[in-house]
């Protein structure tokens, strides 16, 4: 057994100090008071709702405070929280619901409507909403509060390898797989980040990335916890808004992703707020341009760029403050307690700057995927994690991701899987084959173009097969862009040449 409620230690040691800001309610929590709340909520799922630990908890809300205290309440009372992204059709939601079949489903009113589609296909023993005042018959998150023992449970006993939470990421084949995030790699990632950015309980972190990716809901939250230091929650990302908070709080260290920086390069009030209190920009989700590190540093404000991924825990890498800007591009060494390893397709180790995959082990890497055994062992090979990504390092142990094995691209920091797009394009009656690649766009880095062959005797518009993915995928899994051609170029073997496809865009004017 090990003690994983950092809450409850920074409440007996710190319980004055603020843990908690939501920027947009305006709720403030100190470690105290966060720690009653989940004390309270977890009662409340196991001796109100009879949950058991190892049950599913799924969560479809937007940032708030209390979306953390979710996530410590099911730590309590040792519960598996499944976060939901709130972008996802209510097909997509249905899959995820199914497959992880949780007891509880928790929401926040603007998703009530989502919420009653998904009822008639997915059974769900409990529902809760999170606001003040009852949905109907589903009863309310502060109800729960009320309804809950304010002494909290008594500790679940926990290891390493419990699964902490559920997180979906699409997979190639389309469907999306369950990672099983445990409460050693949250507790590693707490480690490995913390020190890679020198945390503290004096520290302020602000995170305005969504709470249902691992990113936004542990990378930086998860170290700033354990230090015992001040998590402030945005909502949703404005440029004013975000540099207003980093100047009101004080705000030391924050993680974005690159769509986020381009639009704050490009934001004409940019130097009129005071950054001087953050020590640590960090970039994640996708390449960071060297051009706009470089851009950012003539400010004055170095960003350091990484890499994870949500079956890490999710962190991999950090460059340091000191070579970020001379190694831009770079993702840096390797954080503490995680190895990495550069395989060729035989799974032989290969040396500096020579291209292969990129094969992670720690304390930080995933048990597998839920209900997948398949995909685990494709996955987890002789204790390694083979990420699916092309990597190298330099001849100064300087890491860098150079491209995708897989095919996924990353629009605006989501990931976009093409198989999942593909089988949807796939099914209009008019298409006879599919393949859509990510290429460049200004705001969002990288968007969707697909290419269409089309039936004999058939016509089809790029407007058409844009209203066709609407209501079926995600809005950022829609192409922005249908190119219609006579054939796809494939191997001899039969599969596509989605290099040529994306060398091919370079020029194409849809």
């Amino acid at each position: 057994m090990y003690h994983f409620d950092w809450i409850k230690r920074h409440a007996e040691r710190t319980p004055d100090k603020l843990a908690l800001v939501d920027a947009h309610s305006g709720l403030e929590l100190t470690y105290a008071q966060f720690d009653e709340r989940a004390g309270r909520l977890a009662s409340f799922f196991l001796d109100k709702l009879d949950l058991r630990q190892g049950d599913r908890v799924s969560i479809l809300a937007g940032n708030s405070a209390d979306y953390y205290v979710v996530l410590m309440a099911c730590s309590k009372a040792g519960l598996i929280l499944n976060t939901l992204n709130w972008r996802l059709t209510v097909p997509e939601l249905e899959y995820i619901l199914n497959d992880c079949r949780p007891r509880l489903l928790i929401y926040e009113p603007e998703f009530a409507q989502v919420v009653s589609d998904l009822r008639g296909a997915v059974a769900i023993e409990h529902q809760l909403v999170l606001s003040d005042s009852p949905d109907g018959n589903t009863a309310s998150y502060v109800d729960a509060l009320a309804a809950g023992d304010r002494n909290g449970v008594t500790a679940p006993r926990l290891r390493y390898d419990d699964t902490w939470c559920i997180l979906y990421t699409s997979g190639t084949t389309g469907r999306p797989k369950g990672a099983q995030v445990t409460y050693g790699n949250f507790f590693y990632n707490a480690v490995g980040m913390g020190q890679a950015i020198d945390l503290t309980s004096q520290d302020v972190n602000l995170n305005v990335l969504p709470t249902f990716h691992a990113g936004g809901l542990g990378l930086y939250a998860g170290p700033t916890f354990h230090a015992g230091g001040t998590l402030v929650v945005m909502r949703a990302f404005d440029a004013a808004g975000l540099l207003g908070l980093i100047e009101r709080w004080h705000v030391s260290v924050i993680l974005l992703v690159p769509s986020i920086y381009l639009m704050l390069a490009q934001f004409p009030d940019f130097d009129r707020y005071d950054l001087s209190s953050v020590r640590s920009w960090a970039s994640g989700g996708s390449s960071l341009p060297p051009s706009l590190v470089k851009q950012f540093a003539s400010r004055g404000l170095v960003i350091q760029q990484g890499f994870g991924m949500t079956e890490t825990g999710p962190t991999v890498f950090l460059i340091d403050r000191d070579n970020a800007v001379r190694k831009a591009g770079s993702v840096g060494k390797p954080v503490l307690h995680t190895e990495v390893s550069i395989r060729d397709r035989d799974d032989n180790v290969l040396g500096p700057n020579q291209v292969g995959e990129l094969c992670i082990r720690g304390g930080n890497v995933t048990t597998g995927y839920w209900n997948r055994p398949d995909a685990t062992a494709e996955a987890l090979r002789d204790g390694w994690l083979h990420s699916g990504d092309a990597a190298m390092f330099d001849d100064e142990g300087f890491y860098t991701i150079v491209d995708r094995w897989k095919d996924m691209f990353i629009s605006g920091g989501e990931n976009v899987y093409p198989a999942e797009v593909e089988n949807v394009i796939y099914e209009h009656p008019a298409v006879a084959e599919a393949a859509v690649v990510g290429v460049p766009d200004p705001k969002w880095q990288e968007v969707g173009r697909a290419f269409v062959v089309v039936k004999s005797g058939q016509t089809l518009s790029e407007q058409e097969v844009i209203v066709w993915c609407q209501g079926k995928l995600a809005r950022y899994k829609i192409p922005k862009s249908v190119v219609f051609v006579d054939t796809l170029p494939r191997t001899a073997a039969g599969k596509v040449l989605k290099r040529e496809l994306r060398e091919s865009s370079q020029d194409v004017q849809p």
